[in-house]
């Protein structure tokens, strides 16, 4: 585990970054970002367990996983995901982190910030993404290959290599 510009502690695989434990959640504003923040304090989760990524922040930070990713980045779908959350920032979107382990807090994360405009939210697994927003066209996502992106559930439809 390392800590991070933003000062959470996080796991990293095949050289990207992997918050194992946390929601990852984007906004297309900051201020939907910090009213989601505000609710979820008023809901009982911690101060250290919310963090907020400015859009400069995780363009930053998104830039140096796509620097630093390793081969095996590329078999699933991390790199896409980083490679979408890239593109995200770089239209302006803020991001929080949230920790929340259990099956419970994590929906309750996913219920607030949609109430937010959340455009998506992924909890991060050991061995598994979930997506607890569906973005995109609303078609289920199919088999996972670093040719095809992240299906027709991005936002833009066109996150590649």
């Amino acid at each position: 585990m390392s800590a991070t510009a933003t000062g959470s502690a996080t796991h990293s695989a095949y050289g990207v970054t992997k918050p194992v434990g946390h929601v990852l959640i984007s906004f297309p504003t900051e201020e939907d970002a910090r009213a989601t923040r505000d609710e979820l304090r008023g809901a009982g989760f911690d101060e250290g367990a919310i963090t907020l990524i400015p859009a400069d922040q995780m363009k930053a930070r998104t830039e140096d996983d796509i620097h630093n990713a390793g081969f095996l980045a590329t078999i699933g779908q991390e790199l896409n995901l980083v490679k979408a959350q890239h593109a995200l920032a770089v239209a302006g979107h803020a991001f929080l982190s949230v920790l929340a382990r259990e099956d419970a807090r994590a929906h309750q994360v996913a219920d607030i910030a949609r109430r937010h405009h959340a455009d998506r939210a992924q909890r991060y697994g050991r061995l598994i993404i979930e997506e607890l927003i569906e973005p995109g066209t609303g078609e289920r996502q199919v088999a996972e290959s670093p040719d095809r992106g992240l299906d027709p559930q991005t936002l833009s439809g066109h996150e590649r290599k």
